[in-house]
């Protein structure tokens, strides 16, 4: 039996000492101290793993109620020294989340959850999930508001929330810590639209770079910047003048054909061949090049989503009819809504095409 005398007697001995009130605990010296084992047997394999050193909290007793705590939890047919599910790591479950979710996901989301999961998140990535609670989550939402605002915050704790949901449906985590902490105030939906004078500083200030000439064609399209950015050669047919973007690549899972005017032709011409119709690779540096145009430029603060925007309010002033608009724009809101949306199925080609040709040489007469 395992005792005080017998432990201090290991002084300066070798071997091994087993008790006889619990079956399978043992003590042994080494070159650290005493350490208390416990051999078990599990899946057909004998196995040992140390419970912990002799001293502080480590007692005859206390080790003694420790292993018979790991035989209860043998009997009911787990190892007891398996490593918990929730002890892995946040940042290496949220590899296998995003492995997981990439193929089903819309590409443009995905690149948002990678971001802000592997980049914002990144002070949680050595946490176990155990370990990351509401306070965790609460104080990471904070720093990140604090460095990059009130939408950027909002982004992360959607991402957050959606990989712990994901958690607690593969079992690694019992609750989502992400649940009561409360969502930034974003402020009132922007409704900025660029002035002439403002479209014109624009446009005198884009270069030949293949940032600019995304901004040129989101301009003349009014399309959002991943679709014009992630454009492919398969969806530009030259021959017919039009875009052709594929239900997976739209926000709305439709099918959208945009008809090119003479100067949004006029920038693809001139693309080189390649993988997609601007580079190798779809566009990300968005910061940085639209920083370095902003201070060529110097007008008020401006988002790309706002030459959308800028298109749809200014062609609605040149006549365009709604319904139109809404057409070139690929939304199913307002004219396109309702038992309108179900049941009226022109494609309005002809006159989405004088449309947007309408626009680009009402923008070539302001940038002139």
């Amino acid at each position: 039996m395992i005792g005080k005398i017998t432990i201090a007697s290991l002084n300066g001995l070798e071997g091994w000492i087993w008790d006889q009130k619990v079956c399978g605990l043992g003590a042994r010296k080494q070159r650290r101290g005493i350490f208390f084992y416990l051999r078990y047997r599990h899946g057909g394999r004998q196995q040992m793993h140390s419970i912990g050193r002799f001293g502080s909290p480590w007692t005859v007793e206390t080790a003694r109620a420790k292993a018979l705590e790991l035989l209860g939890i043998l009997a009911c047919g787990t190892d007891p020294f398996a490593p918990s599910l929730s002890a892995e790591t946040f940042g290496a479950e949220v590899e296998r989340y995003l492995l997981r979710k990439k193929g089903s996901m819309k590409p443009r989301s995905f690149i948002e959850d990678q971001r802000y999961l592997l980049k914002c998140a990144l002070p949680l990535h050595k946490l176990s999930l155990s370990d990351v609670d509401r306070r965790t989550v609460a104080v990471l939402l904070g720093q990140v508001e604090t460095a990059s605002g009130p939408i950027a915050r909002n982004r992360l704790r959607s991402s957050l929330s959606a990989f712990f949901a994901w958690a607690i449906a593969e079992g690694l985590n019992e609750q989502n810590p992400v649940t009561g902490t409360s969502r930034a105030d974003e402020g009132r939906g922007r409704d900025r639209v660029l002035t002439h004078d403002e479209l014109r500083k624009l446009w005198r200030g884009l270069g030949s770079d293949r940032f600019s000439e995304i901004v040129r064609l989101l301009l003349l399209t009014g399309q959002r910047r991943t679709e014009i950015s992630g454009l492919t050669w398969a969806e530009a047919n030259l021959e017919r003048k039009v875009i052709v973007l594929p239900p997976e690549r739209t926000k709305n899972f439709r099918s959208h054909e945009v008809p090119l005017s003479t100067q949004a032709l006029a920038i693809l011409a001139r693309q080189p061949r390649g993988a997609l119709v601007f580079g190798e690779r779809a566009f990300t540096d968005w910061s940085r090049a639209k920083a370095a145009l902003d201070q060529r430029i110097g007008i008020a603060p401006w988002k790309l989503h706002d030459l959308r925007r800028t298109f749809a309010t200014m062609a609605a002033e040149l006549g365009v009819l709604p319904h139109i608009v809404e057409s070139v724009l690929n939304h199913v809101s307002g004219h396109k809504a309702g038992v309108a949306g179900r049941y009226n199925h022109a494609r309005y080609a002809d006159d989405t095409r004088a449309a947007l040709q309408r626009w680009a040489d009402h923008l070539d007469q302001i940038t002139a």
